[in-house]
């Protein structure tokens, strides 16, 4: 327990640190399952900036460029254009005003990522913002 009388007449006080450890090993275990899960869209190389913008408000919908071109809208895969533009519909059909995020491979060229971003114009999506990975102001 707590506390144990000693053999002496004197009060021993003792720190219980078990239901520390079952509440820390708690949150542990939670935090490893629920990290891998806030991680969105496909994972990309993204570019590097030196300014960055920090946008608040709801989650925006991911979209995903790898470096072999294939597009995803959230972590689903489209076979092709077509298929892009009308899973993004789908997608964006509760709220067609929903913000766009692309997360586009640094390998890729210019033309690559503006086909995206004209694939989801004519999907109907008014704000794309581009993921970058900010510079550190020492670099």
């Amino acid at each position: 327990m707590g506390m144990s009388m000693g053999g002496r007449g004197g009060m021993k006080s003792e720190i219980n640190v078990t239901p520390l450890v079952d509440v820390v090993l708690v949150l542990l275990i939670i935090f490893m399952v629920v990290t891998p899960m806030m991680k969105r869209g496909k994972d990309v190389e993204l570019p590097q900036a030196r300014q960055t913008e920090k946008e608040d408000g709801p989650d925006p919908l991911v979209l995903s460029v790898t470096p072999d071109r294939k597009l995803f809208v959230e972590s689903v895969v489209s076979s092709d254009d077509a298929d892009f533009q009308a899973k993004l519909r789908d997608a964006m059909r509760a709220d067609p005003r929903r913000r766009l995020l692309l997360k586009a491979d640094q390998s890729l060229t210019y033309s690559d990522v503006m086909k995206v971003m004209k694939l989801a114009h004519g999907s109907g999506a008014q704000q794309i913002s581009l993921a970058v990975v900010e510079l550190k102001k020492d670099e």
